[in-house]
Order: structure tokens, then sequence, then C-alpha cells
């Protein structure tokens, strides 16, 4: 099924809505109907319940009671949010995470340290499963209610260790504690049969075959020696994400920036568990794989002069491009600072790069002078970088495939960028620049293929 044909079946029924005389109707529905016979099959496309066909989804978390947290329903044709459009989900959700075939969307609340799971086509809470503790990365890697997050201070009563990998069954609401000593991250490979598990202040990752694992608590990954669970490879330097395709991993080496020696990209194979390349990077915390480009940011505590830029902030991150071809660095760019754990890389070529603890400049309230916080964004085609004039944490960043416009949660907000413009110039937003929800916008998350 053609993305394209789904897109104009979309376009076909929004244009229905408008038809008001029977003589257009009639000629209107035959052709929709007709496209959608050859492109998408027989079956008539049901719209979920809100009746949007292009959807996003905004986590947001209240404090006042008058106001209710929960994911937002948003209007991505025309950068709308409609009337009631709101699933309940916590008081406090932020984190999202969704399945490759978007029909599952998840969100992790702070407030219960709950995770919920809606169910894209009924727009509704498939099951919420609580978990021991926060949890900054998690991951459903099917289109199976299962996911899983990496939760640094799990513990359980009974067991002394600290930190696990949490398999969430939300199909039987049920949890299974896989412990791994300050689990961080979590990636998984395509199918789910392979776990890469990150911990803080260690030179080794660790490999979990989930379906091998024993629930309630598996201990497996704390044996020390390889096992149907668990196997921990050394050799990194302080490993905190990986970018995966097919069977190789791109290990991320965060190097000084973690308390290590030197910042890297491991090439590693996941059958055989090795090691194959290194490639030297100035920092790695988060990467973003473009065809056979990897672009890879980070903050050098040692190279991280804001050469080139005009600025007050007195340190500035890095982005190193890699040729995954030729395994080498063809490109680096300056960039803000702070821990990158964010990239989107929209249809016009731009990626957009996000971090969260970074040098803030002056106000985004009261723009006088210059304003900076944790975005920025990288043209390819002419290598430029632009700061917009923005506050704050970067929590989540969308862009489309059939729109130039970019969903940008920064600071609370949600900023919406038309990237048609000149990425010199900062003003191309729509509408007003911002979509205005009550309370802070913790991550964005596109749930239909558009």
């Amino acid at each position: 099924m053609s993305l394209g044909a789904c897109r104009l079946n979309r376009c076909m029924r929004r244009s229905l809505k408008k038809c008001v005389k029977r003589r257009t109707l009639v000629p209107v529905l035959a052709l929709w109907a007709s496209l959608n016979f050859l492109s998408c099959g027989s079956s008539k496309p049901k719209d979920p319940p809100s009746g949007l066909p292009d959807r996003v989804l905004a986590s947001q978390g209240v404090t006042s009671v008058s106001d209710s947290g929960g994911l937002l329903i948003i209007d991505a044709y025309n950068d709308t949010i409609p009337r009631n459009a709101h699933i309940s989900t916590g008081s406090s959700p932020g984190l999202m995470a969704v399945s490759p075939s978007l029909n599952l969307a998840a969100t992790f609340d702070t407030a219960s340290t709950t995770v919920y799971v809606v169910n894209t086509s009924t727009e509704s809470v498939l099951g919420s499963v609580r978990i021991p503790g926060p949890t900054s990365s998690m991951v459903f890697p099917t289109a199976n209610a299962t996911g899983y997050a990496a939760v640094p201070g799990a513990t359980v009563t009974g067991y002394s260790f600290m930190g696990a990998v949490e398999e969430m069954n939300f199909t039987a609401s049920a949890l299974t504690t896989i412990a791994v000593t300050n689990a961080q991250t979590v990636v998984s490979n395509s199918g789910g049969s392979q776990l890469l598990v990150f911990s803080n202040d260690s030179n080794s990752m660790t490999v979990v075959s989930p379906a091998a694992a024993i629930p309630p608590v598996d201990l497996s990954c704390l044996s020390g020696t390889p096992n149907l669970v668990c196997t921990v490879v050394p050799g990194f330097d302080r490993p905190v994400y990986a970018v995966v395709n097919e069977n190789t991993a791109y290990i991320l080496n965060c190097g000084p920036q973690c308390g290590g020696v030197m910042a890297s990209v491991m090439v590693f194979d996941l059958p055989s568990l090795t090691i194959t390349n290194t490639i030297p990077v100035d920092a790695a915390t988060w990467a973003l794989l473009n065809g056979s480009t990897l672009y890879v940011a980070g903050t050098s505590p040692t190279n991280n002069a804001c050469t080139g830029e005009t600025t007050a902030a007195t340190t500035c991150g890095r982005l190193d491009i890699i040729d995954t071809t030729s395994g080498k660095v063809t490109g680096r760019a300056v960039i803000t600072d702070g821990y990158h754990d964010r990239m989107d890389f929209n249809v016009v070529g731009q990626l957009f790069i996000g971090s969260h603890d970074c040098t803030n400049i002056g106000d985004s309230n009261d723009p006088i002078g210059e304003v900076r916080g944790c975005l920025s964004i990288y043209g390819v085609a002419n290598n430029s970088v632009i700061i917009p004039p923005y506050n704050g944490d970067v929590n989540g960043l969308q862009g489309f495939t059939t729109r130039t416009i970019e969903y940008v949660a920064q600071g609370g907000a949600l900023y919406i960028f038309d990237t048609t413009g000149d990425i010199l110039d900062i003003t191309d937003f729509i509408p007003q620049g911002t979509l205005q929800i009550v309370g802070y916008v913790g991550d964005v998350k596109a749930i239909d293929f558009f």
C-alpha cells in the first residue's frame, strides 16, 4: 500500500466533508471509491473516533485540579486541537513511545510512575502498568502490546540490586523485572528479540534476549557469565545509546562527557556480538541515521568553543556527520550545548537537534537581545546552523513526509515550524508560533503515516 495513495484518500475524505451540492458529491464519491480500490484495496478506510486521519499526540502535564492531564489529539492537517480530543493518561504524562506500525502509543506518567498504552485506532487506553521508578527510555518493538522501560532505580523486595529493564505486558497487565544494574537506556532491534541496555558509569553494554526471561524477577544479567537471557559485552567507553540498522548497531561512546576517555561511534555486529570498527568523534550522546549518513551530537568538555557563532554562550555542542560506507567523519558543525537526546530529519533536508540542561540565554517571553535554548537546526544543503529564539529543554520533535512542518516540544510549549523558508529565517512559524496548550508539553508523536 502506497503512503502517497493513502494520503490522497485522506485529502479526498476531507474534500467530501466540504462538498455541498449533490451533483458535485456524486462524481467525487465515484472518484474516491475507484482511487481507494486501486491504491489501498477494496476496504474503505475508517477514521478513528476523532474523525481525524492525520493525528499527532502531545503529552500534557498539569498541576491545577481544574485541568486534566493526558494526551491531546492534534489535527496535524491544519495544526489545531479539536474539542474533546483528549485521552486520560494521568496528571503528568511526559515521555512517549510508539510502535513501528503506530497502532500503539505509550506515555510515562511521572506522578504515578505508570506507563499507559493507547490503542490509536480506538483512541482509548488499552492498559496501564506501574513500574518501580522513573524512566527516561522505553521502547515498543512490535505491534504487540509489550514494551520495555529502563528503570535505573528499580528495586524488588528481597533482592539486593538496583536497576532493571521492565518488560510490560499490557494485555495481561503483567510486569517482568530483568535486573540490569543502573539500566538507563534501552534500544531494541527491529523484531524485539534483542535489547541493548546501557547503564550509567559503565564501559560495558548488556544484550538481553527478553523472550528467555523468567517472570516475575530474572537475575540472569547479574551472573557475570553469558546465558540465554543476557550477555554483557565489554570494550566500550561509557556507551549511552545505539542506532540499529538491521544486523548492525552504531554504539555511541559518550567518553569524556560521561566521565570516560574518548568519544566515538563503534560499529557493532548484532549476530556475533562483536565490535567491527571504531570512528572517533567530538562527542556522542545521540544519533540519527539517514540513508548511509549518521548524524552524531554531543557536548565535549574540552572541544566546546562556539567558533563561528555570535553568542553570549561560552560552551557549545558538536554535530559530527559520518559516512557509514567509508566509516569516516565527513563534516562537523557547532550547535547548542547540553545533553543531546532528540533528533528528527525533516522532508526538506533539515536536521532538528534537541538537548536538555543546555545554556539558556535571554528570555523567550521577553525577547530583547539574544535568546537561545536547547534547539539547533542544521541545514544539510548549505551546512548551516540556526538557533531559534526559545529557551528550555527540547522534549519532543516530530516532522512529516508530506508536510513541510516540524512540531517542537520545548520548554513546556509546542512550537510549529514552517520549514519551507530560508533556514536563516527564524520567523517561519505557523500559526503564531505555538499551539495553545494548558500545562507542560512533555513530548509529541505522530500516530499516522503522513
